[in-house]
Parts: C-alpha cells; sequence; structure tokens
C-alpha cells in the first residue's frame, strides 16, 4: 500500500468514524428521549430533550477539536511537555534532535517541534498535529533514558509513520468525538453533584436527580462504545506503523529492543498523568493507561515483538524482566558500549548527475521512504556544512539563511532583491541574507538546500506571528523580484509560503482533497506547461515532455501546449486546485510532472530537486533521492 492507498484509507476511516458517532449520538438521544417519556410523556418534552441533548453532543466535539486548534502544540503543552531547544547541548536531547532531523530529511518533510514529558518515567512517544507542517514529536524521560540510539530511531519512525499517513488528523477528531459523547455523563455527574448539596430540596429536585442519573448512565454508555471505537481503530493503525518503521530504518532490532524494554521494565509504558493519557491512548506509541481486551488501543506487547522477530518466545521475555529488574537498561551507556555508530551513507551525486526514472516508481516514494532513504539521509545530514546547520538553529539567523536561498547570482537581480528585504524586514536582515548568500554559493550543493530549509524550519516557527507574516510577504516579493526567477526558486518560495502559513493556522488546512483530473484540466496544462518550458532548451524537446506528461493524466484530453506569458507566476493559480486533488489523482499528477520532467530519458540533481519541491507544495512529500528505473 502506498502514500495515495493510505490517504484513501484515512478518508474512509474518516468516514466510518463520522458515520460511527452519528450511530452514537442516535442512540444516545432515543436513550434520553425513553427516559424523558417514561418521566413525562410529551411530545414537546420529547423535542425539547432531542434537541438540548444533540445540541450538547455536537458543540461539545467542536469546542474539544477547536480547543486543539493550535495543532501539535496544543497536545504536547496539555500532556505538559518541554520544548526541546534547536542548539540544546544535553546529550540526551542532542541524539533525539539528531534522530528526528535525520528522519525528517529521510521523509522529505519539515523538522516537526520536539517536546519531552519530563516527569514520566515510562518509555513512550507519540505525534500529534493536523499535517507535517505543526506536528510535533513527544518523547517521555523514560524514553530518552531506557532506550538506545538505535530503539530511539524505531520509536521516532513509528511515529513518523502516523505523521505521513494522516493518522494525526483522525487522531486529532477521535478525541473531539468522544468528548462530545461524554458531555452527556459529565453534565449528569455535575448536576448529581449540586443535587447532592442542596439542589435537590426544591420540589422538582426528584425530577431533576432522576433526569441527572439519566444522563450520566447514557452518557457512560455512549462512552464505553465510543472507546471500543477508538481502540478498534488505533490498533490497525499501530500495526501499520511498526511495518511502516522496519521498512524505513532498514532493521527489526531497535523498534523490537524498544518493545522489550516496555515489557521488561517496571514503569512499561504507563504514564503518570491517567486522564490526560486516557484521551490521548490512541496516539501513544505503548499503552499508556492498561486498558485491554476490546478497549486496548494497542496490539499485545507480546505480539508486536513476534511480529518483528518470530521467534521470539515469551520465557526470553521473563529473563530480560529479570536481567532489568535488577539492573534497569541505560540506553546512553549502551549507546557508549556501541560506539555510537552513525550510518554511513556515501558520498553525495555529483551535481550534474543524472539518473533514469520510471514515474509510477517515483510515486511509490512518495511518503514511504525506506531503508536507502535513510541512509542517504545520513549522508545529507554529515554533509551540510556545520556553520549552516548553526545557522539553522539560530533564532535570529534563521530568516535570513532562508531568504538567502531565493537570491540570485546575477548581481542587479541580487540588488534588487536586497532592496526587498530592506524594506519589509530591515537592513540588518537584508545584509545578513545577502553574506549567507554568498556562502551558500560556495559551499551548498543543490540536493541540500530542502534539507537545509526542513532543519530551519522549527525555528522559524517560533518567531511571532507578525514576524512570520512579514516573513511571507519578504518571501514572495522576493521570489517574483522581475519573473525571471528560476522555476526551483519560485517553488522552494511556495514551499516555504504553504508551510509557515499552515503551521500559522493548522486545523484550516486539514483535508483530504476530492477532486478529480478531469475538474481541474487548465491547471494540469499549466503545470505541465511550466515544468517542460524550463526544463527544456528548444521548443521542440518542451513540448515532446509537455506531451509526455499530459498523456499520463490526461491521456482523452487535446489540450495544445501553450506555455503562459506570465511564466513561473502562472503557477500561482494552480497550486490551490492542484492541492484539492483526490489522493489517487495526486499520484497520476506525481507521475505525470516525472513524465515531464524525465521525458529525454534521465533526470539530473537539480530536476530531481524541483521534482521533490513541486511535490512538496502539493503535499506528496518525496525521499531525498529518486530511485533509478
Amino acid at each position: 500500500m502506498n502514500f495515495f492507498e493510505h490517504q484513501v484509507n484515512a478518508r474512509r476511516a474518516s468516514a466510518r468514524l463520522v458515520f460511527l458517532f452519528v450511530l452514537a449520538v442516535i442512540g444516545i438521544v432515543a436513550a434520553v428521549d425513553l427516559a424523558a417519556w417514561l418521566v413525562a410523556p410529551s411530545w414537546r418534552m420529547l423535542a425539547f430533550t432531542t434537541g438540548v441533548t444533540v445540541a450538547t453532543i455536537l458543540l461539545g466535539s467542536l469546542y474539544r477539536i477547536a480547543s486543539l486548534g493550535g495543532g501539535g502544540e496544543s497536545v504536547a503543552q496539555q500532556m505538559g511537555g518541554t520544548l526541546v531547544p534547536a542548539d540544546t547541548s544535553d546529550l540526551s536531547l542532542r541524539r533525539l534532535r539528531n534522530v528526528v532531523e535525520e528522519i525528517a530529511i529521510a521523509s522529505g518533510v519539515p523538522v516537526p517541534k520536539l517536546y519531552v514529558l519530563e516527569e514520566e518515567a515510562g518509555i513512550n512517544a507519540f505525534a500529534a498535529g493536523f499535517s507535517p507542517s505543526d506536528a510535533v514529536v513527544a518523547v517521555t524521560r523514560g524514553a530518552l533514558d531506557r532506550l538506545n540510539r538505535d530503539e530511539l530511531q524505531g520509536v521516532i519512525a513509528h511515529e513518523f509513520s502516523h505523521v505521513l499517513n494522516g493518522d494525526m488528523r483522525l487522531n486529532v477528531r477521535l478525541i473531539g468525538v468522544l468528548f462530545g459523547i461524554l458531555m452527556i455523563g459529565l453534565i449528569g455527574r455535575k448536576v448529581l453533584q449540586y443535587g447532592r448539596f442542596g439542589g435537590g430540596r426544591n420540589k422538582n429536585g426528584g425530577a431533576i436527580l432522576i433526569a441527572a442519573l439519566v444522563a450520566m448512565v447514557v452518557g457512560y454508555i455512549g462512552l464505553f462504545f465510543g472507546r471500543m471505537i477508538k481502540a478498534g481503530v488505533s490498533r490497525s493503525r499501530e500495526r501499520l506503523a511498526d511495518a511502516s518503521a522496519v521498512q524505513f530504518t532498514r532493521q527489526t532490532a531497535g523498534l523490537a529492543g524498544a518493545l522489550k524494554k516496555i515489557a521488561g521494565v517496571e514503569e512499561g509504558s504507563r504514564l503518570n498523568q491517567r486522564g490526560d493519557a486516557e484521551e490521548v491512548s490512541h496516539m501513544l506509541f505503548g499503552d499508556g493507561i492498561g486498558f485491554s481486551g476490546l478497549f486496548a488501543t494497542h496490539p499485545p506487547l507480546l505480539e508486536r515483538i513476534r511480529a518483528l522477530e518470530p521467534g521470539f518466545r515469551g520465557e526470553q521475555l521473563e529473563r530480560l524482566k529479570a536481567e532489568w529488574l535488577a539492573s534497569p537498561p541505560d540506553g546512553m551507556r549502551e549507546d557508549m558500549a556501541l560506539g555510537l555508530a552513525e550510518g554511513a551513507g556515501g558520498p553525495l551525486p555529483g551535481a550534474r548527475q543524472q539518473v533514469r526514472v520510471s514515474p509510477p516508481q517515483v510515486a511509490a516514494q512518495v511518503a514511504t521512504p525506506a531503508s536507502d532513504d535513510y541512509r542517504r539521509a545520513d549522508a545529507i545530514f554529515g554533509s551540510l556544512p556545520d556553520a549552516l546547520r548553526d545557522l539553522a538553529r539560530d533564532r535570529e539567523a534563521v530568516m535570513p539563511l532562508l531568504l538567502a536561498l531565493l537570491l540570485a547570482e546575477d548581481e542587479d537581480m541580487l540588488d534588487r532583491q536586497r532592496q526587498d528585504i530592506a524594506a519589509r524586514l530591515g537592513e540588518a536582515v537584508a545584509d545578513h541574507a545577502v553574506r549567507i548568500h554568498q556562502q551558500l554559493v560556495a559551499d551548498l550543493h543543490p540536493m541540500l538546500r530542502l534539507p537545509l530549509a526542513a532543519l530551519a524550519f522549527p525555528v522559524l516557527r517560533l518567531r511571532p506571528r507578525p514576524q512570520l507574516d512579514a516573513f511571507l510577504d519578504t518571501v514572495q516579493a522576493v521570489a517574483n523580484a522581475d519573473g525571471e526567477i528560476s522555476l526551483f526558486e519560485y517553488c522552494l518560495a511556495q514551499l516555504l509560503t504553504v508551510q509557515v502559513r499552515e503551521s500559522l493556522d493548522p486545523a484550516r488546512y486539514a483535508r483530504f482533497g476530492r477532486r478529480k483530473p478531469g475538474n481541474v484540466r487548465e491547471e494540469f496544462a499549466t503545470l505541465l506547461a511550466v515544468v517542460a518550458r524550463y526544463g527544456n532548451e528548444d521548443e521542440a524537446s518542451a513540448r515532446r515532455a509537455y506531451l509526455a506528461g499530459l498523456q499520463r493524466v490526461l491521456p482523452r484530453d487535446h489540450l495544445p501546449y501553450a506555455p503562459p506569458a506570465t511564466g513561473v507566476q502562472a503557477l500561482d493559480a494552480v497550486w490551490e486546485p492542484l492541492d484539492a486533488l483526490d489522493p489517487l489523482a495526486k499520484q497520476a499528477m506525481v507521475e505525470a510532472v516525472t513524465d515531464a520532467i524525465s521525458s529525454d530519458g534521465r533526470i539530473s540533481v537539480a530536476e530531481a530537486e524541483l521534482l521533490r519541491t513541486i511535490c512538496g507544495v502539493l503535499h506528496c512529500p518525496l525521499p531525498p533521492m529518486l530511485e533509478q528505473g
């Protein structure tokens, strides 16, 4: 199953969740109405109780989802998480950040914000947010202390699977749905408490208390079935995430080792904040509260371990428990014993190197990183100059750094862009961006531009909203300085705009598209025409590239090759319609753009980076290098 099929399944899961929610609401309303009819058989009373019950459930769900509108940070802060600084010197936090940064690069997504649950000794983690642009990954202090690097890598890869497969949006909706169902029971419980302290002395007190008791019972029965729904959805997603993590990290030992430690250490994966943990239990890497059977949000630990190591036996686990009871595991000490070995990714390809690619193979790579991608991410991460990595983690340098990626080499154009920056962000930022640009030209391999931007993104998100708004305005001004900027630089500016915009208002942009290719013919034609024009030196080659892409996505349509007069700026009108495509239509789009770029039989490093940028803008993240066809 590839990324696009996962997206289809996630949309179906959301639809099933809505259907089950409606059934639960109907059941709760029917139960409340029956109780009301038995107490006071009146059609007017029945209509009143129906309206109040439905409104209470819906408003409760909407309120809870709105309270999480800030994205992943809202959940992490609710759980008592502490933000991990980008420039932390703590060894365990530095190790965590390195692992997360490498996996983000391999996935082709921005580096998420990191939180640590310092008060939690159990081994656990979760990913939260509406999209990769606002994602947060949180781990417990127990995970940092007990897990070695390979095990931590397996846990983080598991969480990145949830980020890439659209599970996070479903998880937030589950929180809202269950809170809405619980609202009836909470109101009933509060009324009973009030009645106990004097509210029952009035003449209607008995009827009120009976109604409250019914509401509480019905609400908690609804919650009973709601928890079953949540657990069933979660278990299937956890099995998929385990499999994805193994595919990603190229070995089973890390993830299996983390699961063994959860099963073997005294703290397991339990969380102290049981109330909050119950609400987010379906998001956690391991069971945080101890539910079992139909309410278990995760498959049994031994089952998860055996899926990774089929020969593992229960008695082996008992021996590990005895060993760790006497001497609890220390992840950092284990790393030191292993020599802190990092992956050896090998050299980056030459800037002029070309490879052959297959469009279906490229589409299969979208948001589905494999072992080779992680190895290549190691190489990319290690190839980034230390000075540039330091800039990406510097709060004051991050905006000049990202703007520097967009600056032109032509002196006249560079001067115009510098003026645009100075007019919006000040002379100091403009001068800093120009100095960094000179460093980039000298030191930065073309394949390192997007990973460098990904590393800088978490620090950029820390800026106040007015500064981010001014930054987005500056990005667009620099990208469109005279309409002659390169296609890659234009797309990079658009990618930055999309990511910042979604991080500022995550709930607004979290959606599954539904449009079909036939509804966006002109937008497809414009995108393919621009890609073909900028990727080929002569008209005939550009026309062949355009027709190759069009044949892939709209084989029955006859749309002539007509590069827009406004050049790359014509893409302003296509991003939103194309991003609203149905997942399987997006797969066809990725294949079409790949066909257009590789129509000559090969694709250069620069063209591969252009393809990755376009896919990033349209929420189809590609790993750092393309597989050869």
